[in-house]
């Protein structure tokens, strides 16, 4: 994952300038004002689906000067209700600036996979209904329906029993065992997808937890061959699958009012402007 334009494991090369990652800023606070607010969208879309409800997982941005820092929800605030007045940047160390309080188990988790993966944006993990008993399992997904092509020799499994990740080594080992790859399921504790943009790494997400909810309701199932799946897994497992994936469940799931961050930002999401 070296280049700017993503080329994943199972996603075979993108087309260079093809496909939406980022888009152009004349400066980084422009680049850094639209990734706080598709992070703003992106917690507002997980609180749409009922996630995070009990406090636990997070999403988190790299910034785009201090790269070393990342943006992250404060503690306390519901997803639903995320607006960009509740991010809050999070140095190399664990400091926030603004003094608010976060999940310090965000950073344990996020930090060590942001230093380990440079040209990652985004880092995305909290406990699903379908994806957080599978990883119970402490198997790797097989290729029993479409989607789960998206992830074929793309995604890993954290074997450690830290389901509390109380500090930095163990967020070390988690991206060790994240590797190169978009996704790795947390043993006994749930998934995490990375991406070059948030929107990708959401889009990741989303694909994965209905590949977690085909594998718990089938589990007789009888999976595809590896040919079969590494043939499809070039278009399945493409940034672009992620990005759609984004775009419709955010159309799908939000109102126009909740896509933006405060409420509605200087610049929309632009996976939401292809076509417009």
């Amino acid at each position: 994952m070296n280049s700017p334009t993503p080329a994943w494991v199972s996603g075979g090369e993108s087309t260079a300038g093809t496909l939406f990652h980022e888009p152009s800023f004349e400066s980084v606070q422009e680049l850094r004002a639209y990734r706080k607010q598709v992070l703003v969208t992106a917690y507002r879309l997980f609180g749409a689906f009922g996630w995070g409800s009990l406090g636990d997982g997070h999403i988190t941005a790299r910034d785009p000067e201090q790269t070393n820092a990342m943006w992250l929800i404060r503690h306390g605030v519901p997803f639903h209700r995320t607006t960009t007045s509740d991010l809050v940047l999070v140095g190399p160390d664990g400091q926030v600036d603004s003094g608010d309080a976060i999940n310090k188990t965000a950073y344990y988790i996020h930090a060590p996979i942001h230093e380990a993966r440079p040209e990652v944006v985004a880092v995305a993990h909290t406990h699903t209904p379908y994806a957080t008993p599978w990883a119970a399992n402490v198997e790797l997904f097989q290729m029993i329906c479409q989607e789960a092509t998206a992830f074929f020799e793309d995604h890993s499994i954290f074997e450690g029993e830290e389901v509390q990740v109380s500090d930095f080594d163990t967020g070390k080992r988690i991206a060790a065992a994240l590797g190169e790859t978009k996704a790795v399921l947390l043993r006994n504790h749930g998934p995490l997808t990375v991406g070059y943009s948030v929107e990708e790494a959401i889009g990741w997400f989303l694909l994965l937890e209905r590949v977690a909810e085909v594998h718990v309701k089938a589990r007789r199932a009888k999976p595809i061959s590896d040919e079969s799946a590494r043939n499809a897994a070039t278009e399945i497992g493409h940034v672009g699958m992620a990005l759609n994936a984004f775009e419709y469940a955010v159309m799908s799931k939000l109102p126009e009012s909740q896509i933006w961050g405060d409420p509605r930002g200087s610049h929309t999401p632009a996976s939401l402007n292809r076509g417009a």
